[in-house]
């Protein structure tokens, strides 16, 4: 399997009865499933069947759906919704008599959420006609959602790709620091007596004393343990990434724990050569913890 990414772009137009519209849905990275719904008024209650659709698709990914009308001859026009203004009136006469403030103006009314309502032949009061009109422009989203899904199937296949090279040189990182972490001890002991030698200005030091001094020193750099764990994120990268779909949050957290393990690594390096592995390391697990927000 694959991943899906989280970015794409989408499209699908429709008509009905002498409705033209298009719907655009954009997708970029996010850690949950947000979802922002730009419609024309009147339309106001596709908002939850929309959501519902998007919910069905899609696990993560920040989605941009925008719905843009026009009628049959290019033009389309407003109406008021008399139910809605008619209460509006009422509310305002009310609170203006409790309050002694002055009136609502007529502007004020007709910028109210539901009082304008677009002109689309299909009266407010004809439920029957509007869910037809509904349905088909939902038929239209599943469409444009569908495509965006195999868009973000397509982008996931070139992530699925990034993600296991990067897997690969991590792997191989790994093992390339456990040959240096073993030569270590050696390391250290020529180093310690170099330097020990330099301060007694060339007198000996017993073999004895520096053996303990470089077992003190090679317990503080001793790093097996931050590369088992390292081996065994390898192998709980390359399983999730064979699992695919859904394991963005995953893979995720686990760039986190490679990255706690590699600078660990650094901080008890006591090898040049070591520490140059460690930085080459941690270069290579932010590139997979890049490309692993993208996943959904």
């Amino acid at each position: 399997m694959t991943f899906a990414s989280m970015t794409g772009f989408a499209e699908s137009a429709g008509s009905h009865e002498g409705l033209h519209w298009r719907w655009e849905v954009k997708s970029v990275n996010s850690r949950s499933l947000d979802l922002r719904l730009r419609i024309p008024p009147g339309y106001d209650g596709l908002e939850p069947p929309v959501r519902r659709l998007a919910g069905e698709r899609f696990l993560r990914g920040a989605l941009q759906v925008s719905l843009s009308i026009e009628s049959a001859e290019g033009v389309r026009g407003l109406t008021v919704d008399p139910v809605a203004l008619a209460s509006a009136v009422k509310i305002a006469r009310e609170l203006a008599a409790e309050t002694g403030l002055a009136p609502a103006r007529v502007d004020g009314l007709l910028a109210l959420k539901g009082v304008i309502v677009a002109d689309d032949g299909v009266s407010p009061l004809d439920p029957l006609a509007r869910g037809s009109r509904d349905a088909a422009l939902l038929e239209s989203l599943g469409l444009a959602f569908d495509k965006l899904a195999k868009e973000r199937a397509r982008e996931g296949a070139k992530l699925t790709a990034l993600l296991k090279a990067q897997v690969e040189e991590i792997e191989r990182l790994v093992d390339e620091a456990g040959g240096l972490a073993a030569a270590q001890p050696e390391a250290l002991k020529a180093r310690l007596k170099a330097q020990i030698s330099e301060l007694l200005e060339g007198n000996v030091i017993a073999e004895d004393r520096l053996a303990q001094e470089v077992a003190l020193l090679a317990v503080k750099a001793d790093v097996r343990e931050e590369l088992d764990r390292l081996t065994a994120h390898v192998q709980d990268a390359r399983a999730l990434v064979a699992q695919g779909k859904g394991v963005g949050r995953k893979l995720d957290f686990l760039a986190q724990e490679f990255n706690r393990e590699a600078n660990t690594l650094c901080s008890k390096s006591a090898d040049i050569a070591l520490t140059r592995n460690g930085l080459a390391l941690k270069a290579v697990i932010d590139q997979f913890r890049e490309q692993a927000q993208n996943v959904e």
